[in-house]
């Protein structure tokens, strides 16, 4: 993967960043690696990756418990979803294919196939928003999961890659940066990055170093838009954090 460029660094870049206040800490599966997240209903509904242990959940917030399960076949890394009325999206990483699940049994329902790689995915209302690892988003027609358009997402000139787990708040899209404490918010119209938010100290220093020796990062961004609450988490984290952004 490209290296992060200067304005993701905390170089020149004049695009505002801001910070955080944890409201309430919750906890979560350790042995789950996050890769969609997306709060309906009163329960979280949870993508997780690796070959093997892939799989889509119905999660209870509140305690972190599994409330639902389907495990995705071993050939597959799960990675982002999107709950669109009654149907969970999943994408898969570098197999080009996705797909569509009864929200409420969790039977498989159909698939779908995509160019690249599969990273996160949200929806604003009309469209699916995809991300590839590269600095471009897809947006897709829910009905035929066909790409309709995409932007190019910038800070200033410079291209931002590893755009990870998407979550749709507010008119923006937000978007983990992969392998990074940043959150990225981009305007769905230009691409133009809004401003940044630095997580940077969410779990201790013990926890930091246990979950990266696992490959464990900061993804997974949810929002309970009745609540006006946002939620973020990490692979194989065992804290999940409701924030305020300020």
């Amino acid at each position: 993967m490209a290296s992060a460029p200067e304005n993701q660094r905390g170089g020149q870049s004049r695009t505002p960043v801001s910070g955080y206040r944890v409201v309430h800490v919750y906890p979560h599966d350790p042995q789950a690696f996050t890769q969609g997240l997306v709060y309906r209903d009163g329960v979280l509904y949870e993508g997780t990756g690796l070959n093997g242990r892939s799989s889509i959940r119905k999660v209870k917030l509140e305690n972190g418990e599994v409330l639902q399960i389907q495990k995705v076949d071993q050939q597959y890394f799960g990675e982002g979803i999107a709950v669109v009325n009654d149907t969970i999206y999943e994408l898969t990483w570098q197999s080009g294919i996705g797909f569509l699940y009864d929200r409420e049994t969790f039977r498989r329902k159909g698939t779908f196939t995509y160019r690249g790689e599969g990273w996160g995915l949200t929806y604003d209302g009309q469209r699916l928003i995809m991300s590839d690892g590269t600095p471009f988003i897809r947006f897709l027609d829910p009905a035929t999961q066909k790409e309709v358009s995409r932007i190019e997402v910038k800070d200033g000139t410079t291209p931002v890659a590893n755009l990870n787990e998407l979550e749709f708040v507010k008119g923006e899209i937000l978007a983990n940066i992969w392998q990074t404490d940043r959150i990225v918010r981009i305007s769905p119209k230009t691409g133009r990055v809004i401003g940044w938010i630095d997580l940077a100290g969410l779990l201790t220093p013990r926890e930091t170093q246990e979950v990266e020796s696992g490959g464990g990062v900061l993804n997974g961004i949810a929002y309970d838009a009745a609540g006006d609450r946002l939620f973020v988490t990490g692979k194989l984290w065992p804290k999940l954090f409701e924030i305020k952004v300020q």
